[in-house]
């Protein structure tokens, strides 16, 4: 990682409100230019696919960045509504050199952003993204950066492009998964446009809700931020679902219930599917990365199935970096972003997730509460604090010594993370004990301190 710091790009791409900086017209322009510039230092006629979410901004800031593109002589081709991974996959196996997605994944529908990958279906390296960074800034400040304000160059969606990539999602599964009945949610997301069809395609009985997006709905009371909106409607079901599904705005990620309308998140997928991947040898080095957020109950499940787990920074990008240095085929985060590098993934993607767990169920005959059932999950309270700024938690004396104070009652029997998000104003704390109270106290005193010190 870069050790300058990047001011527009977080852990997953540039956020911000539509219509605000850094997603004003002029500055989504000046995005597009300095991505086109730096592409043309590699090639000089480079390709870009852009795909985007159901979010009411989102064509008019794939609109500016599409003409930025554009005025640097990219050749730009768009796949519509589409899901992250699909991009991802797209650029790589079209060969085009970047993938663009417009969308602010799990956020309310009045923000938005802007996720890059490379041509090889890749998130740009840290390194990368401050340099585009560097020049976007330069652009802002030239006389009419932006181009022509009330010039678009809006493309049709290619429908084309999106089938390559649901044909390949249902290439990736051989296993009949017919006699699964699934309640899905889709979150009003970029899932509406490729879901019904990829599971129409691999015969799965799916009831869809929340697939009717009107670009202001998405991630609204349901997504993977409200997995419990499914897992209600699992325990009330009539009906016998099988698993509840659930993806988040761009389908990067999926949460799932189980049968009796409980909640698994992707830890809990991390550990049937690692178990699934080491009985068929298909989990290289027996290991798994997970995150410095996946709880110890894991660890100790993967443990006595022979499997060692590795933690990286939070951020599916980071899990992929390690990853890629282990030669790991299998991580992901508690959040429901997994990555299989046992076939061609290049990032987290909830369908393929959705697709593998099924596989896993039908192929076993197992329900999936019972494939899980020996995970003893270490009680974990995740508290967000919002912050005026983002100062290094070690330059703030009360706040170094409340996680210190907190680290020795533990005493090795749970675990402290205290950690900024990448993508928002806030601090998370994040405490595992092997009691709720001392969990609750822990978390309250670290949160208080972090409110005193940098609180809004």
């Amino acid at each position: 990682m870069s050790s300058e710091t990047r001011q527009l790009f977080g852990t997953d791409g540039i956020r911000g409100v539509a219509g605000e900086f850094p997603l004003t017209q002029e500055s989504k322009f000046c995005i597009g230019r300095a991505l086109g510039d730096d592409l043309l230092r590699l090639n000089p006629k480079p390709r870009v696919i852009i795909g985007q979410d159901t979010r009411e901004s989102s064509r008019w800031i794939a609109d500016r960045v599409a003409c930025g593109l554009n005025s640097c002589g990219v050749e730009v081709h768009s796949a519509g509504v589409i899901t992250t991974p699909g991009v991802a996959y797209l650029a790589r196996s079209r060969k085009f050199d970047a993938g663009v997605v417009i969308s602010a994944s799990h956020n309310p529908w009045t923000d938005n952003g802007v996720k890059v990958f490379s041509g090889d279906g890749f998130k740009v390296p840290d390194a990368r993204e401050l340099a585009i960074e560097k020049e976007i800034f330069a652009l802002l400040r030239e006389p009419k950066s932006g181009g022509d304000s009330n010039r678009f160059s809006s493309l049709p969606g290619e429908h084309g492009l999106r089938a390559t990539y649901i044909e390949w999602l249902g290439s990736a599964i051989a296993t009949d998964l017919s006699r699964l009945r699934v309640l899905v949610d889709c979150a009003n997301g970029a899932a509406t446009a490729e879901a019904p069809e990829l599971f129409r395609a691999c015969r799965v009985q799916a009831t869809f809700v929340h697939s009717s997006p009107d670009g202001k709905n998405i991630n609204e009371g349901c997504g993977a931020l409200h997995p419990r909106t499914v897992a209600q409607k699992m325990s009330e079901a009539r009906c016998g679902f099988d698993l509840g599904i659930t993806f988040d705005g761009d389908a990067d990620r999926a949460l799932f219930s189980d049968g009796t309308g409980q909640v698994v998140n992707g830890d809990a997928v991390l550990l049937l599917v690692a178990r699934d991947m080491h009985s068929r040898g298909l989990l290289n080095g027996n290991t798994v990365v997970a995150t410095t957020m996946s709880n110890m109950g894991l660890e100790i499940a993967l443990g006595r199935s022979g499997i060692h787990m590795m933690r990286a920074n939070v951020g599916d990008k980071y899990v992929l970096e390690q990853m890629m240095k282990t030669g790991a085929t299998l991580g992901g985060e508690q959040s429901g972003h997994i990555i299989f590098r046992d076939g061609e993934a290049t990032t987290g993607d909830g369908l393929l997730t959705a697709l593998r767990v099924m596989d896993v169920m039908a192929r076993s005959g197992r329900t999936l509460a019972d494939l899980i059932s020996d995970l003893k999950v270490f009680p974990q309270r995740i508290q967000n604090v919002r912050v005026r700024e983002k100062v290094p938690f070690d330059q703030v004396p009360e706040l170094k010594q409340a996680i210190e104070a907190a680290q020795r009652e533990l005493d090795g029997n749970g675990r402290v993370v205290v950690r900024y998000s990448g993508t928002e104003a806030l601090a998370r704390v994040m405490v595992e004990a092997e009691s709720e109270g001392k969990m609750n106290a822990l978390t309250d005193g670290i949160a208080g301190a972090i409110r005193a010190a940098l609180g809004t």
